[in-house]
């Protein structure tokens, strides 16, 4: 009997884990459009263009015809464009649908240190072509691994937040986590959830402006891309036949 109950609790607390995990890149920035903004904009202060606004607004639609009326939790990272790109977003919701918005400084974008000489920048691309991308650290700046160091803290507190019900309090079998960030880390937290190695990152192609990635949770209690990504947009994406069978196999 005292198992039974057990097994009760443990399919009650597996309930209120988020249904799905939705990953958004934000809209065409100012710095897609001419990469000479950033000689003189912070990257923090870089805005959406009005095409990235139309992007924003598109993404919020597809979010939505996913989700239907379920309710849906935002994290976004600080920078102004994810945060315009939410705005945008999150006027397709109604307020009693948004049970809460957390701007999160570990979702920003990688720092490719102050304001950017642009010459100086392709050089050290190319250089970071030689040596490896998820090992080269920009000067004065991070690497795709000090990303994933602070996306690893930031998963870890998502997790400890739903399961002290800080999110799921609300007991909906249907939540919904947007996470608005940028392409770099969007990618890192795939590897962080999926446990992909470096090699496998460094051939994933980068979330085009205001693009989706939808992760729902499978009969198995694990998180897959599979359920609403085909194999040829899985393969576009570039993940290779076996991450793609694991994706399968989650789902």
């Amino acid at each position: 009997m005292g198992n039974n109950n057990s097994n009760s609790n443990n399919r009650s607390k597996e309930r209120r884990w988020p249904k799905r995990i939705i990953l958004v890149r934000h809209g065409e920035s100012e710095g897609n459009e001419d990469k000479n903004v950033y000689i003189a904009v912070p990257d923090h202060k870089v805005q959406l263009t009005e095409k990235g606004k139309e992007q924003a607004k598109n993404a919020g639609e597809a979010i939505r015809s996913v989700v239907g009326n379920c309710k849906v939790y935002f994290y976004v990272s600080p920078f102004l464009r994810t945060r315009e790109t939410l705005k945008e977003i999150s006027e397709l919701f109604s307020s009693n649908e948004i049970i809460g918005v957390r701007e999160e400084c570990r979702l920003r974008e990688m720092d490719y240190a102050k304001f950017q000489n642009t010459e100086k920048m392709e050089e050290y691309k190319k250089e970071r072509e030689r040596y490896g991308k998820f090992f080269y650290r920009f000067p004065h700046g991070e690497s795709a691994a000090d990303v994933y160091d602070r996306v690893s803290g930031f998963m870890e507190s998502l997790w400890r937040d739903i399961e002290m019900e800080e999110i799921c309090g609300s007991g909906s079998d249907n939540l919904n986590i947007v996470i608005i960030s940028h392409g770099l880390t969007i990618r890192i937290i795939l590897m962080r959830l999926f446990k992909w190695t470096a090699e496998e990152v460094e051939s994933l192609i980068s979330p085009k402006n205001g693009e989706i990635r939808i992760l729902e949770l499978g009969h198995g209690g694990k998180y897959s891309l599979a359920l609403h990504h085909d194999d040829k947009t899985l393969e576009k994406w570039g993940l290779s036949p076996q991450m793609i069978l694991d994706q399968k196999q989650r789902a």
